[in-house]
């Protein structure tokens, strides 16, 4: 293999928000990687470190043209120059929209399960979360539709969130399914907030369909998010991207994000994003194959070993969504029970939305060797938490749940 991604990496204490946790705990929850990013990255970022200036920066023509190439080349949509602008992150971008595009006390549909953040985003504006769930059906999630178009219909909705591909279920929407999305939002005059960053993290041989290249009703209703930085691991260097094909909708977003001072990139933002969409494929092909076989590993471990725990079919993303409701007691205690016994750091499902309650969320974008440690972790938790339930159905008095 031309990248080792089986090499371990130490990342305790490098200020690392997954791993500052305690000696022996084993991290699997927050959605970054365990691996070094791709070395023609590093060596851009490398090569700006020793200029050794690092005043304020503006957005060249080159970065304009990387992600205009890696959409069109990878996802077979046109992106122009006009509709791009830099952001320093998705969350941010996310946030700026929800502030400026709708007012106080109006509701913002999301469909969960989906990344907890959007609530933040949301709530911390003084909007309403509208969560309007998906149908969980035979091992796998679709959209409900009959019950979406009732919740656009509302009024009070005037922005759907829209996950694509969908975290944390690791769905990828057909392009029939965008496309009615998009039919219903126009009908009932909702903004789409489409977050795509995790985008270039499908399984091999399969791929996303961007939002807005679904349909004309798509295009100009939508308001999209991209980055390299979870496909590559660059999370840190706060650098991504927002496009709007409708110009009316895209000043108001440029407004917004400049408004909130959340368009200005740091000094290694700009050569990091065109180092991944300008030579980083082949280290994203490998890692893709590799994200793969850890999947399917745990798959197997999962099915072979415990069985009570389920993992929903994925076709994106590096977490796997488990599903835990043939487990004696409640998920989200179980995953304060593992952390406390075992060390064993996952996501609880109830954080995601109240359809996630019975489920947990664990990243498998780490070396076999740690992943294989923490399905042993697993297993081992949840034969102790199974007896535990059975001798004293209130886990918490027992587990010293925090």
């Amino acid at each position: 293999m031309k990248y080792d991604f089986d090499e371990i990496i130490d990342r305790k204490n490098s200020n690392s928000m997954k791993w500052d946790v305690k000696d022996g705990e084993l991290p699997m929850w927050v959605a970054d990687m365990d691996f070094q990013t791709a070395p023609e990255i590093r060596k851009a970022i490398t090569e700006r470190a020793e200029h050794g200036v690092f005043g304020y920066s503006v957005i060249p023509d080159e970065w304009y043209q990387a992600y205009q190439d890696w959409w069109s080349k990878r996802h077979h949509f046109q992106i122009r120059k006009e509709w791009l602008m830099f952001v320093t992150g998705v969350v941010p971008a996310i946030s700026s929209a929800v502030r400026k595009l709708t007012t106080p006390g109006e509701k913002i549909l999301v469909q969960t399960p989906v990344y907890n953040i959007f609530f933040n985003s949301i709530v911390n504006n003084g909007r309403t979360v509208l969560e309007s769930p998906l149908r969980y059906k035979d091992g796998a999630y679709e959209i409900d539709f009959e019950r979406l178009e009732k919740d656009l219909a509302d009024p009070q909705t005037t922005m759907m969130i829209l996950c694509n591909p969908h975290n944390p279920v690791g769905k990828i929407w057909s392009r029939e399914t965008l496309a009615r999305i998009g039919g219903l939002c126009r009908k009932h005059h909702v903004i789409v907030l489409s977050d795509e960053i995790h985008c270039d993290l499908t399984a091999p041989g399969k791929e996303y369909v961007p939002f807005a290249s679904a349909s004309e009703d798509c295009r100009e209703i939508s308001i999209t998010c991209i980055a390299p930085t979870k496909a590559f691991n660059l999370a840190g260097l706060q650098t991504a991207a927002v496009f709007v094909p409708n110009e009316g909708l895209r000043n108001k977003m440029y407004r917004a994000v400049n408004t909130d001072e959340v368009a200005e990139p740091n000094a290694f933002a700009v050569q990091a994003a065109v180092a991944a969409f300008t030579k980083g494929a082949p280290w994203l092909d490998a890692l893709r194959e590799y994200l793969e076989e850890n999947k399917q590993y745990a798959k197997a471990f999962l099915e072979e070993q415990i069985g009570e725990i389920k993992p929903v079919a994925s076709e994106a993303t590096y977490l796997m969504w488990l599903d835990c409701r043939e487990l004696s007691g409640d998920a989200t205690e179980f995953a304060r029970y593992l952390r406390d016994t075992t060390g064993l750091y996952v996501s609880e499902g109830r954080q995601y939305g109240k359809s996630g309650a019975n489920f947990l969320r664990l990243n498998v974008a780490c070396p076999k060797e740690v992943l294989t440690d923490g399905l042993q972790r697993l297993k081992k938790g949840g034969a102790a938490y199974k007896k535990a339930v059975a001798v004293v159905p209130a886990v918490a008095s027992i587990s010293g749940c925090r």
